[in-house]
């Protein structure tokens, strides 16, 4: 029998009382039918407060590449809290995982701690424009690099605004940002490495920094087209322009050396998020020494009462241990598991006849819902995917897939952590059947 939501309807609606909206976290209200309320979580399991046990793929937005609760990490946070939770000075486990990242990614040559990675993106940004004394970034239409500012400009614009194919609209979802903001950026279409290198040249010698998410997760999950980061490489290299990973999403995921070691390019800086603190408010900043040398020399300012807090460092310690005792066999078990939940969410959609086609590289997915008439095949950019991926039929099936106890992220992604086995595929396609078999039953297009 589907799940029921009723202490979480209660409690959402005691929240609005007392908290803006309900909830801290806009995205949150996107959960139907109710923002959930969680009690507890183990493994690859989560229960929320009316006693509901879900296969969880959502992992806390990407950050639980571990799991929920793994008793070593609690360990760890416990033993730290025991001696301090917070001296706003330093601990010896800022150079021991400062060193950790520093092995596990070749360009990551001095690091800065931060609380999130919305906050890294923001001096990586300040950092670019210092470095080079130029005023702009080239960033990718449907890239998301926090909630601030700068972060959203260009990100998910609706369809009736998104500019011609060549120049790409300079919009932010949210009112109240400064209006000059929206003329730092300059917006280029992901995977089409033409229009990319034509943007460049029609600002050459302004634009200070290119910045990305190696695998576009945000947005659908679009890998990048061969050639795309030799060509952004080539370019940065070219005009003295910095080339920005972000790697919040990707960070360890996709192995010790992240994304562009799975892809093979190397970045001048990297932003680390999620999985870097194993689902504690932990980012962090990497680079080269020579695109950090002003936050060396103090001309760049980097602050933050709480960053590298002694909670998060002995987390993320922990966690940076996990992956690097898994040496070169990471992220191949993951990446299997995820094509077979993959493979078998497809033949389920088949066998019903839903338009529901996995994409992604395994370890992390979407699930495409396509338009009556839409051509299938594989997305490649923003604009793609917002003409042929149909959201209001992919939110009801994503609901019947909650209520039969399958939780995957709002917009479709699903992640695969390192708790996962084998037989949780097994029941999660179980369940998925069933959610399947009502959702065919039960969808009607408005």
């Amino acid at each position: 029998m589907p799940y029921t939501f009723a202490k979480s309807q209660a409690l959402f609606a005691r929240a609005q009382h007392s908290i803006a909206g309900g909830v801290n976290s806009g995205i949150r209200k996107m959960e139907a039918p109710v923002p959930l309320y969680f009690d507890h979580g183990r493994g690859a399991r989560l229960w929320d407060v009316d006693g509901n046990e879900y296969i969880d793929f959502k992992l806390g937005q990407g950050a639980l590449l571990y799991g929920h609760a793994p008793a070593g990490m609690a360990a760890a946070i416990a033993a730290q809290a025991q001696r301090g939770t917070h001296w706003a000075g330093q601990s010896e486990l800022e150079p021991e995982v400062a060193e950790r990242v520093q092995r596990m990614i070749p360009s990551a040559e001095l690091v800065r701690f931060s609380n999130s990675a919305t906050e890294a993106v923001g001096a990586a940004f300040r950092l670019a424009r210092a470095h080079t004394g130029r005023p702009l970034i080239l960033r990718f239409e449907g890239h998301y690099h926090g909630w601030a500012d700068e972060g959203l400009v260009g990100f998910a614009n609706p369809m009736d605004h998104w500019g011609d194919d060549e120049r790409p609209a300079q919009l932010h979802p949210s009112k109240g940002v400064i209006p000059e903001v929206l003329q730092k950026f300059i917006v280029v279409r992901w995977n089409d490495t033409a229009h990319f290198r034509r943007r460049v040249e029609e600002f050459r010698g302004r634009i200070a920094a290119v910045v990305f998410e190696p695998a576009l997760c945000n947005t659908c999950c679009i890998e990048p087209a061969p050639g795309l980061m030799a060509a952004i490489r080539e370019l940065c290299d070219r005009d003295g322009m910095l080339m920005i990973s972000d790697e919040t999403i990707t960070g360890f995921r996709f192995g010790a050396g992240c994304a562009q070691g799975y892809y093979g390019y190397r970045p001048d800086l990297t932003i680390l998020g999620k999985a870097i603190g194993g689902g504690t408010p932990f980012a962090a900043l990497a680079g080269t020494k020579n695109a950090m040398a002003k936050i060396l020399s103090g001309e760049v300012i980097h602050a933050g009462t709480l960053n590298g807090n002694p909670l998060c460092l002995a987390a993320s310690k922990w966690c940076l241990d996990q992956i690097l005792a898994l040496g070169a066999s990471h992220p191949a078990g993951i990446q299997e598991l995820g094509r077979r939940l993959m493979q078998g969410l497809a033949k389920l959609a088949a066998a019903h006849g839903v338009p529901l086609h996995p994409q992604g590289p395994g370890l992390i997915f979407h699930t495409v819902m396509l338009k009556p008439g839409a051509a299938a095949g594989p997305v490649n950019d923003y604009r793609d995917y917002a003409r042929r991926h149909d959201a209001p039929r992919w939110a009801h099936l994503r609901r019947c897939l909650l209520e039969e106890g399958v939780s995957a992220i709002e917009r479709g992604l699903w992640s695969i952590s390192l708790a996962h086995n084998a037989a949780d595929i097994d029941e999660a396609l179980a369940r998925a059947a069933v959610a399947m078999k009502r959702h065919a039953e039960t969808w009607r297009a408005a």
